[in-house]
């Protein structure tokens, strides 16, 4: 016999002017949502080779060879005198176990690097068994930029395999030495800085937010007379896209644009409220409900459920603005209190989404 439950979900509506508390809740500052583009990291690769390994490596193959005797080439003491790959070479090194060929990154921070700076690097295996007890011998990076042939660092060191159950990934700490600045210019040739807001805050309203809030913070910055808020926007600040606003460096910070960036992604929001998701991992049945997620009236049955959700007096007039809707929540703490195990919970929210009355992003993982 099935169970029956009813679950009228019923907001209490107050209109009460807006308190300072009730901003304060609201508030972030840009910073915080936010970044410059430019300041992005960026990653390094080459490719390198490992030796001291415990009969774990592999020499037996054309590019590894070839890369080995390039190495011992480097270091003076070739591997055949005339210089060629030959025969004679590949079986003087068919045999070595102790060598693997191995891909080497290390990751630039957003705020960039200079020469002689040392960073992490990772090292991945492109054939043997295991890392284990290896040494780095020297591995040129090049990068970002694909195209650029120039080396931007040299790495060397022993490797340290975090995992043992992947043995063929380890990391070098302070191994890789930066043989060249790397810098992040933050603000164009003409005057501008670009701000780009994260994937959970990119929308339409939070990006002309923003612009509004840059606009009126600096509207008598960016000329000497006074001019109007319209012509600011027009001239000064232009909202892109969801993610990306653009912003003219003030007349007064023109030689200091540090002091701006600070002063500008310091600057409060009160409106900048993320995408209503809902994201559930199937995996280890964890239900995460950001803000407060509505739902469409429903009934839905599930096994041995039967579940109702509606909001009270639904048959009577809505008034306009009225956001008495049942509240997912509620709907999930209701069926925690009934035992109903989480996968079975994370089955119902999908049928409620697949009936498009999840008024919410959602993110299975």
């Amino acid at each position: 016999m099935n169970h029956y439950f009813a679950i009228a979900l019923v907001t209490a509506l107050a209109i009460v002017a807006p308190s300072g508390d009730a901003y304060a809740q609201g508030k972030t500052k840009l910073a915080n949502i936010a970044r410059l583009k430019g300041q992005e990291e960026n990653v390094l690769r080459g490719i390198g080779l490992v030796v001291g390994l415990n009969g774990t490596g592999e020499a037996n193959d054309p590019a590894t060879m070839r890369a080995l005797s390039r190495a011992l080439e480097l270091m003076g003491n070739p591997v055949t005198s005339t210089g060629r790959f030959d025969q004679e070479a590949q079986q003087a090194l068919r045999n070595i176990k102790n060598v693997s060929l191995v891909t080497v990154t290390a990751t630039i921070p957003a705020t960039g690097v200079r020469s002689g700076e040392r960073l992490d690097c990772t090292v991945a295996a492109l054939n043997g068994k295991s890392l284990v007890g290896g040494q780095l011998i020297t591995a040129a990076l090049q990068g970002p930029n694909t195209q650029d042939p120039s080396v931007f660092a040299l790495c060397e060191g022993l490797l340290q395999v975090n995992d043992p159950t992947t043995p063929t990934v380890a990391t070098i700490h302070h191994g890789c030495q930066m043989v060249r600045d790397h810098h992040t210019p933050f603000v164009s040739e003409d005057g501008w800085v670009t701000v780009v807001l994260d994937p959970h805050h990119a929308s339409f309203s939070v990006a002309e937010s923003v612009a509004d809030k840059v606009g009126n913070l600096y509207m008598e910055d960016f000329l000497d007379e006074p001019i109007e808020y319209e012509e600011v926007r027009e001239r000064f600040v232009r909202p892109i896209d969801a993610a990306n606003i653009r912003v003219k460096v003030p007349t007064k910070f023109a030689t200091d644009p540090v002091a701006f960036v600070s002063e500008l992604l310091n600057a409060d929001l009160y409106d900048a409220a993320p995408e209503a998701r809902v994201v559930c991992n199937t995996r280890t049945g964890s239900i995460v409900i950001s803000g407060n997620v509505e739902i469409g009236d429903v009934v839905y049955t599930h096994r041995n459920l039967v579940v109702e959700a509606q909001a009270a007096n639904s048959f009577l007039a809505v008034t306009p603005g009225d956001t008495s809707r049942p509240k997912l929540e509620k709907l999930v703490a209701a069926l925690a209190n009934l035992r109903v195990p989480a996968n079975d919970v994370i089955e119902i929210i999908r049928g409620i989404n697949d009936l498009g009355l999840l008024h919410a992003k959602l993110v299975i993982l």
